[in-house]
Formats: structure tokens, sequence, C-alpha cells
């Protein structure tokens, strides 16, 4: 229509011009005379004779209307040929794929609407040059993975919000004061009166809210990601009416990829150590990405599966499409469990108030954990092989520990044999700083046959690596002169994954993780007559491990076993479960999971016996995933 009304305008211009030289030339030729002489007036008028000045007049007004009408035709083909190119834009929007670009609704665009690049100015009508484009404005897709329907895209930035709605059911056969996240090194021995005593939550706690934001300067992509949860709770937090419990820090990294290979990150992340699906990279908290994650709802995961979520530096590079080795400078800290020590050693101390947890021990860590790791993809399966070195420091007070003997005279005071000088004792003379290096091994084999079954099968041992795992089995103990004594600690597990049909998955895992003896010798100990330290010592009482205790006042406080020390050996765990998936689209998916969890925590054996405790374990969960 509008090519048509165009057309019509210039018809009539045209017309109108012929019109108007038409008019001039017969004016010209046919008015009178200004002043006509009485004879003149009197007599009929004669034709004045054609003269050369009025031929060359008519031919220059004739000339004049052909400029201009070509003029005119030149402005009529430039307007079509912008009015075709916005036809042709409007035909192709049209034909267009159903999902259109995602726009950002606060400016101004409507979701849906087709954008162009052939959008015409004014001055592009007038026949001016068009403004070039600037390429930073297209959407652009730089990570398939991790982008989705609700990525904004932002002059070159691509933003990914996600996350997921959970409602979660548990059932422990004994009873915990835990939420979806078991504490598994906390199960309690046959005598504890929670092993009467089943429990039942229902916590919307683990589910997640992140963000991924990604884009690129020159040959660089640049991309970052935060996670976080509400599996942390403040002092005031309950559950008895508001439920109101605090967010939590999970993920928050940026890293850069190079085209050569390497890939640079920071920020707190999973660390090295946790097993990838294919090569070595970061891994978010859904499951989008290269995750090899127990795909269970608890979110301590299962026994014997090796992670860490902390701060680390990390270098990654690729080495053509089958190898991939990584380092990384890690956040460290120490966990520590020990016995009948005297009060002469320091290994940390409660967290400060303006940053840390008040109510937590935190170690002094001289270095940071180093982490290597090269990773294989021949063709069938993914292989890791990983080594972590990490190093301890505590203080040891050799004159802190003294006993005295009344039956001399003077009364004798002794000493350890580091300590200076008897008149030094109970003081802080000559205190030194002592470490320890430990570290372990590691190796990993997973294997996906025909996309439908995974097998993986991975282990992990070494000293002063128990934090590695989530038993939360010790790193360290102490020797009765106040030295540390690294805890030899291993761990495995082996995964069973069944995709039966594309909305049934078969979940199956089981776990083991074990803490060594660490026990020594203290002579000063009860008074001269010596006394077995440290962690898991054949001596320590279990005799009363069996017997349940009368609570404390107040109904909340359950009794203490008396003589059980019941140190850890061995925390082993079997989960079988399933996932269903309702519906996934554009619109996000729903899931149901349920799994059943069996776990012992077997104790070293000391005087009295060897005790156990055993839960048994239901989770049920529904999930809402933003797309």
């Amino acid at each position: 229509m509008k090519p048509n009304k165009h057309l019509f305008f210039t018809t009539l211009t045209l017309a109108a011009l012929t019109a108007g030289a038409w008019a001039q030339t017969q004016t010209a030729s046919n008015v009178a005379p200004a002043n006509p002489s009485p004879a003149a007036a009197a007599a009929p008028a004669t034709p004045p004779p054609v003269t050369a000045a009025d031929v060359q007049a008519l031919k220059d007004a004739l000339a004049a209307q052909q400029q201009q009408i070509q003029q005119l035709t030149e402005q009529l083909q430039r307007q079509q040929a912008v009015q075709e190119a916005q036809q042709a834009s409007i035909d192709a929007a049209a034909k267009a794929p159903a999902n259109p670009p995602k726009q950002v609704a606060s400016l101004g665009i409507e979701r849906g609407s087709a954008i162009t690049s052939a959008q015409v100015t004014p001055a592009q009508q007038d026949g001016a040059p068009g403004q070039t484009s600037n390429p930073d404005d297209a959407p652009q897709t730089f990570d398939k993975q991790m982008e989705s329907t609700t990525t904004i895209h932002f002059r070159g930035i691509n933003i990914t919000p996600g996350g997921y709605a959970e409602g979660a059911f548990i059932h422990r056969s004994r009873a915990l004061a835990a939420d979806v996240a078991t504490p598994y090194n906390s199960v309690t021995m046959p005598g504890a009166s929670q092993s009467q005593i089943p429990e039942f939550f229902g916590t919307g706690r683990q589910s997640k809210i992140s963000a991924f934001v990604d884009g690129r300067v020159g040959s660089v992509d640049l991309s970052s990601y935060v996670s976080a949860d509400f599996l942390s709770a403040g002092v005031t937090s309950n559950s008895n009416q508001t439920n109101s419990y605090t967010l939590r820090l999970r993920q928050f990294w940026g890293q850069a990829k190079f085209k050569s290979g390497l890939t640079a990150s920071a920020g707190q992340m999973w660390s090295l150590v946790t097993e990838n699906g294919k090569g070595i990279s970061l891994d978010d908290d859904l499951g989008k990405t290269n995750d090899a994650r127990p795909k269970v709802i608890d979110p301590s995961y299962s026994v014997g599966f090796v992670f860490a979520r902390q701060f680390g530096l990390r270098l990654t590079q690729k080495l053509g499409d089958k190898v991939a080795v990584a380092f990384a400078l890690e956040n460290p800290q120490a966990t520590l469990t020990t016995h009948g020590n005297a009060s002469n050693f320091l290994v940390g101390e409660a967290g400060a108030s303006n940053s840390y947890n008040t109510t937590a021990n935190y170690s002094f860590n001289p270095s940071p954990d180093i982490v290597a790791k090269i990773a294989f993809d021949p063709g069938f399966g993914h292989y890791e092989i990983f080594g972590i070195a990490d190093r301890f420091t505590g203080r040891v007070f050799p004159c802190a520990e003294n006993y005295t003997i009344t039956t001399t005279t003077p009364p004798t005071v002794v000493v350890s044999p580091a300590c200076p000088a008897a008149t030094d004792a109970g003081t802080a003379a000559a205190a030194f700083n002592s470490s320890k290096e430990g570290g372990g091994i590691g190796a990993s084999a997973r294997f996906d046959i025909a996309k439908r079954v995974v097998i993986g099968v991975k282990g992990f041992g070494g000293s002063g690596v128990g934090r590695y795992g989530p038993g939360g089995l010790p790193d360290l103990s102490v020797n009765g002169d106040g030295s540390l004594h690294l805890v030899k600690n291993l761990m495995g597990l082996t995964t069973l994954e069944i995709h039966l049909t594309k909305k049934l998955d078969f979940v199956g895992y089981g776990g083991v993780e074990y803490a060594s003896r660490t026990a020594s010798f203290d002579p000063l100990g009860k008074a001269g007559a010596g006394a077995v330290v440290g962690y898991g010592a054949p001596a320590f009482n279990n005799s009363g491990c069996f017997t349940e205790s009368v609570p404390g006042s107040g109904g909340f406080a359950p009794g203490t076993l008396a003589n059980c020390t019941a140190d850890t050996r061995a925390l082993i765990e079997g989960t079988s479960g399933f996932w269903y998936k309702f519906h996934s689209g554009p619109k996000g998916s729903f899931r149901f999971g349920a799994d059943y969890a069996y776990l012992t925590r077997n104790a070293w054996s000391g005087v009295g016996g060897q005790p156990h405790g055993v839960d048994n374990m239901i989770f049920t969960s529904f999930r809402y995933y933003l797309p």
C-alpha cells in the first residue's frame, strides 16, 4: 500500500509541473501589452512574431522540468528500495522459528518481537549512508550447556538465572536432630537415647538460586557463576513457627578461557579433587555441566564421595580433546580429634566475630592446599589421577604439663625433657611451632555404556586428608608431647546409574571412609602414671556405649554416654533410589525422587568392646527447575 501511495503522489507532482510549464508558455505568447495605444485598441490584435529568444526560453523551461522529473524519479527509486528491504525483513521474521530472541523487558522490548538489522533512519530514507550495527548488541551464545530460554542478552553479555524449588521429606530410624544434610559421623551408639527415637522433617531449605554470566572480550571467553541455598542457620533460627533460616554461599567464581586451551579460575568453587564427567572444568550446582556427583537427595551426598567447596586459584590446560591437566591452590583447614591430652598444644581458635562463626573452630594454616590432576578421555570412559599436598602447624608448650612428687623433701616438680627447668613448669617457656606435611593420591574411572548405564569407581588415600570426605573424619590427632599426629585416611565410592527411560533414572551408590588409630603414650599423664592419648587407642574405654543414661534438665538434653569414647574406624553407606521427570520443556521441569540409605558407623575397639551405630534413612524430593 505504501509504495502505491508514494507513486500516486509522485504522478500528481509530475502532472502539476507539466501543466505549470504549459501555462507559462501560453501566457508568454498571448499576453497583451500593458499600455495599449488607442489605435491598437481599436484595431484587431495581430500576433507578434516568434523570436529566437522565445524559443530559447521555452527550451530552458523544458530542461528545468526534465531535471525536476529526474530528481523525483531517483527519490522514488530510493524509497522503493528501502520499502522492499523492510518488507523482506518482515517476511523473514514471519518465517523465523517459534522461539524468538529473548529481549530485556526493562528496555521496552517485548519478548518475541522481531528485531532485524535493517532498521531505517530518516537519514537513510533521504539517501544518506546508514550506520554500521554494533556486533556486541547481537545475541550470542558462548556456553550452550549453561544458557537457556531464560537467558537475558544485553550488549554482548549473557545473564542466565537458574535454580530449583524443592520440597523434601526425611525420615530416620535414629534421631540426629539434623535437616536433610546427614552428619554421618554423629550417628549414635546403641546406648544413646536418640537410638530409640525416630525423626521426621520436611524442608525446603535445599532450594537453590543461581546466576551465570558470560561474555567475550576479543578471543577470551569470560564467565562468572554464583549459587546459594538455605542450609545454614543463624543464632535465632528455629523450626517452631517461621522456619527462618539463612542464605548459604555455595559457589562464587570467575574464569577466563583462552583459545590456546588455557583456563584461569578463581573464587569459591568445587575443589579440584572433585570428580568431573569429562575433561577438567568447573561444575555448576544444578547438574548442567560436567556433573559426576552422586544424584541423591541428601546434600551430604554419599559416604566416600571425595569433594570440598572452598576458595581456589586454578589453572587448567587442555592438551587436545583427550587430555587435560590442572593445578590449584586451595583454602586449607584442619579437623582435629584427640582424647586424654594435656593442654600443651594449640592448633587454632574460635572464629572472629566480624567474619567467621564464633561457635566454630578455625585452624592456623601455614600454607594453601596444593592439588594437581590429570584427566584422560580416550573415547571409552573418563579417567582421573589426582594428588594433594597439605601442611599443618601447631604450637607446642613443653612446660605446660607437669606433676609433683610429694614423697620427697622438698617436693619434686617433674616436667617434660623439652622444658628448660622445673621452675618453668606451667608456663609458656620454650614454646615452639611444630609442623607436619600431609597429603594423598587418588584415581577414578567412569564409563558411560550406550548412554544408558553409567558405572564409576573412585579411591583416595593419604594422611591428613579426612576433611575431603563427607563423613567428617579427622585430619590429625595430637601426641602426648603436644606435637601433631596425622591420621591416615582412606575413601572409596562405587556408582551405578541407569537411564531406564527418557523420564525415569535409577541410581545406586556404595561408599566407605576409614580413619586409622593414632594413639601415643604420655608419660606425664595421670600424675606420672602415664596415659594413652590420641585417636582410636585400644586402651580407650567403650564400656558405657551400650548403656542408656538419664537426660539433662529441660527435656532437650539427651544424656551423655559415660565411658564411651567410640572413635570412628569406618563409615559405610549404601544408597539406592530413582528420579522421575514429570515434565521437561522451555518453561522448566518437574521431578520427583526417592532414596533409601543404610548407614553404619563402626568404632575402634577398646575396653568394653567395639560398638557401632546404624541408621535407616528415607528421602523424598519434589523439585521444579528453572529452564
